[in-house]
């Protein structure tokens, strides 16, 4: 695996092509338009377990997104913290019933069909 410093301004995502959360980071940053650099994590050579990815995210979960010394390990926090730092295009409707709604379908995805 490669060195995990990331390039000082310079978002980096830790993904596997195969995850599904990992897809949801990468639509994410993709819909908002926002550089970053992609590092794979082979999950099947079980590179998630590297000493080097444990350093960054010892949860041992992909996607990971590091943003100069905040590392985010989940795609819907990941999401949200896009959401916030780069508010356009937006990601959520500003309707609030709206987005209550986004949110409970995010969170039937996250929790209720995600596979562990």
């Amino acid at each position: 695996m490669a060195e995990v410093e990331a390039t000082a301004g310079q978002l980096r995502l830790y993904s596997y092509y195969r995850s599904s959360c990992s897809h949801r980071a990468r639509i994410a940053l993709n819909l908002k338009g926002v550089d970053y650099e992609y590092k794979a994590v082979n999950l099947l050579k079980g590179e998630q377990s590297d000493p080097e990815f444990l350093k960054l995210n010892p949860m041992k979960f992909v996607p990971a997104l590091v943003d100069d010394d905040a590392v985010i390990g989940d795609s819907y926090a990941i999401a949200l913290y896009l959401e916030d730092k780069y508010p356009d295009p937006p990601l959520l409707p500003q309707d609030p019933r709206k987005k209550a709604l986004n949110h409970q379908i995010a969170n039937i995805v996250s929790s209720g069909i995600q596979p562990p």
